[in-house]
């Protein structure tokens, strides 16, 4: 039996014992070493060659991961840790640090209970830190902290012991800071990094050593030690005395919980459902006789097996030729394969239990956040994502014979990456593809031709606006084109409170299920519970709300009122852009008593109409996306670093300097952005080490907004002269 079938042998006899699975990641800022670190941890599990971990990058397999030097998609794999003699089985997902691949670090927790978060020991805890040990406490993910990349203390800045150990300390104290500030109440205090319990590991993940307190008190290495041998370049003995991949799994299988336990906890807070009936006990329990439920968190093409979907199997079992629902998408589905991911290679099994990560194929309408159930059953929360896409570019394919294809191609990356929008221009017949930023559209467009093998034209990026209002409307009657219905409705600016809270999740998107709760939760934020009562949708964080009383038929067209606001939240009067910070009030109406005249073609119109139209009488504004640049630069080059950002409309918003370094946070329009990179190159002689991070939208300055309208107009193919009030209002 070769060391491979060992493996998976073991693998498959751990997965029935959930006591013994942990579930984790590996999240941090770009470039502090998480895809070094999984490679060093596979190869302790004695799945690639240790000469070839840390150079290997095995779950960088996609091309472009390789090309690039970092990592895109989240990659699983799952290895056995033996841990004071016990076999642990080990299902990690080594997920992305750069910012545009934010959406895949927030699919990858929803499947894990813990998280090794990885910090630079030169660099420290930096912005994209903040935001991945973030979108872990959102969705009940416990913490370990492993710090990185200790020889450069010890070999290139020459500190002594105690200067090392304040550098440990401030990492520490920032990252239980952001532990104490995001973690559920629950846990804020359990789940802070200690580094004499061994929730704090450090170490060199290229040089595969780390350290622990555990570990030191068991094998009596010192750090005296590791400074020695790093300084006689004796790495060997280093990698022996101290091994990385023993340290970092004990804290594992130590310190992160088991299925058992996270299910308890996690469950009442990621399902909306009764965790008192049968399926939620059974998810509460982690039963493998339960119903099965899992929750897709990933779906990647092969070339062979089709559509792949991994996921979080919550209850029950997974078994090959298993029916199922796919509840968010409201169809069944027969599972064809099953198994478990080693790498870049997936294993067959003949079925996967509760409490683990699972590859199935035959899922094919599913989405990233689909929930798959063997009945129908309340959908798990849908997934939040802490950006949003801001960057489009429009494409055609060169061959007309090439459409059918462009059009699965896309709908494809869609369902691979939910970050990403695809929308096809009725008018100019282009499909836009819109992402987090240069480089994630740059990478999904390499796959279009590399995958797919399309030769399409691709315009330069275009940055997408938001419209919103400043002031509230008077009420504005919308009348439909019959002139038998009329709807009277105000809109005003949502509060910025109420907005984050939409942002973040606190108050989910959609037709609320409980009205009530929500309007609990609105009336804490400061909206009048009267007028709270009323809500009816939220949609892309504009609220519609009923504030009416008894007026008749009005329950018959509410969906298509609903419908209604979409459409003017989906086109603002301004310049057709999507609308933000937006809420509706209808407060009066009047509807024909016969449903013949109170169709679709006449409630649309009138209800689109009311909206545009007090959107130009509450003096209509534009948002623009801005973005936050951190840049590490030498101290020479302070300067033309702050030229650069002062000439795209950028502020500094902090300076520090960390040695020879000078650390420089500013933020910048996303429309200022594109070219940066060579710019800043050129500026820094290429000594700048930058990246960046959405940073919401903010109101454009009044003189330039006229501009922009002017040119997103003429580029949509409108009359480029922005639209006054009598324009978008009826003479009424």
């Amino acid at each position: 039996m070769g060391r491979r079938e060992e493996m998976i042998a073991k693998i498959k006899e751990l997965m029935t014992q959930p006591e013994r699975i942990r579930n984790m990641g590996i999240a941090a800022h770009i470039d502090h070493g998480k895809t070094t670190l999984s490679d060093n941890l596979l190869a302790g599990a004695g799945m690639i060659s240790e000469e070839l971990a840390g150079k290997q990058l095995v779950l960088d397999f996609d091309e472009q991961e390789q090309a690039r030097g970092i990592t895109i998609n989240a990659a699983n794999v799952s290895m056995v840790h033996n841990y004071e003699g016990q076999d642990y089985l080990i299902n990690l997902i080594d997920t992305p640090g750069h910012v545009d691949f934010g959406g895949d670090v927030t699919r990858a927790m929803r499947a894990i209970d813990g998280a090794i978060i990885v910090v630079d020991a030169v660099e420290g805890v930096m912005p994209q830190t903040e935001t991945v040990l973030r979108q872990a406490l959102r969705e009940y993910v416990k913490p370990v902290l492993f710090i990185n990349k200790v020889d450069r203390l010890i070999k290139e800045l020459k500190l002594g012991p105690n200067e090392i150990l304040q550098r440990f300390a401030k990492i520490i104290t920032d990252v239980n800071r952001l532990i104490k500030k995001y973690a559920p109440d629950e846990f804020k205090s359990q789940w802070m990094v200690r580094v004499e319990d061994g929730s704090v590991a450090f170490g060199s993940a290229y040089y595969n050593w780390a350290l622990s307190v555990p570990f030191m008190k068991k094998t009596g290495v010192s750090f005296k030690d590791i400074v020695e041998l790093t300084n006689a370049g004796d790495l060997k003995t280093l990698r022996q005395k101290a091994p990385l991949h023993v340290v970092v799994l004990d804290m594992v299988v130590k310190h992160l919980p088991n299925p058992l336990e996270a299910q308890k906890y996690r469950i009442p807070h990621l399902w909306r459902g009764d965790v008192e009936s049968e399926v939620g006990q059974a998810m509460l329990k982690c039963d493998p006789k339960g119903k099965m439920v899992m929750v897709v968190t990933k779906i990647i093409l092969d070339k062979h097996a089709g559509e792949v979907s991994t996921g979080r199997v919550w209850s029950g079992t997974v078994k090959t030729g298993q029916e199922v629902y796919l509840i968010n998408a409201k169809r069944k589905a027969r599972i064809q394969q099953v198994g478990i991911y080693m790498g870049p290679e997936r294993v067959n099994m003949e079925a996967v239990p509760a409490g683990n990560i699972v590859a199935v194929t035959g899922l094919r309408d599913a989405m990233a956040g689909e929930t798959v159930a063997q009945e129908q059953i309340e959908p798990f929360e849908a997934l939040h994502y802490t950006s949003e896409p801001v960057v489009t570019v429009a494409i055609e394919a060169k061959n007309v014979k090439d459409l059918p294809k462009l059009i699965e191609a896309l709908r494809q990356l869609a369902k691979e990456d939910p970050t990403l929008h695809v929308k096809i221009d009725e008018e100019t017949g282009q499909h836009l593809l819109s992402g987090m930023g240069e480089l994630h559209l740059e990478v999904k467009l390499v796959k279009l031709k590399e995958d797919w093998k399309l030769d399409v034209d691709v315009s330069p990026p275009i940055v997408v606006y938001r419209e919103s209002v400043s002031k509230m409307s008077p009420i504005v009657e919308g009348k439909s084109p019959n002139k038998h219905n009329r709807f009277y409705i105000t809109v005003e600016p949502l509060p910025d409170e109420i907005y984050q809270a939409i942002r973040e999740g606190l108050i989910p998107e959609g037709r609320p299920k409980n009205p009530k709760e929500v309007a609990k939760k609105l009336a804490e934020l400061g909206m009048d519970y009267e007028v709270a009562k009323g809500i009816v949708d939220i949609y892309n964080g504009n609220l519609f709300l009923d504030n009416t009383k008894g007026i008749q038929y009005l329950n018959e067209v509410m969906d298509l009122l609903v419908d209604g606001f979409h459409q003017a939240m989906d086109e603002g009067p301004l310049a057709r852009e999507p609308v933000m910070k937006v809420m509706v009030r209808l407060h009066d109406a009047k509807i024909h008593e016969d449903n013949v005249h109170r169709g679709p073609a006449q409630i649309y119109p009138a209800i689109r109409g009311a909206i545009q139209c007090a959107m130009m009488k509450a003096q209509p504004i534009l948002y623009e996306p801005y973005q936050k640049v951190i840049i590490n630069v030498p101290y020479e080059y302070m300067g033309a670093v702050s030229r650069e950002i002062n000439q795209r409309r950028g502020q500094l918003i902090d300076m520090r300097q960390e040695g020879e370094v000078m650390i420089i946070i500013a933020e910048a329009p996303v429309a200022e952005m594109f070219g940066f990179a060579g710019a800043i190159r050129g500026a820094t002689s290429g000594r700048a080490l930058w990246s960046t991070e959405h940073a919401g939208f903010k109101r454009v300055p009044g003189e330039l907004a006229v501009n922009i309208i002017r040119q997103i107009r003429q580029r949509k193919g409108l009359d480029p002269n922005p639209p006054k009030e009598q324009d978008v209002c009826p003479q009424q």
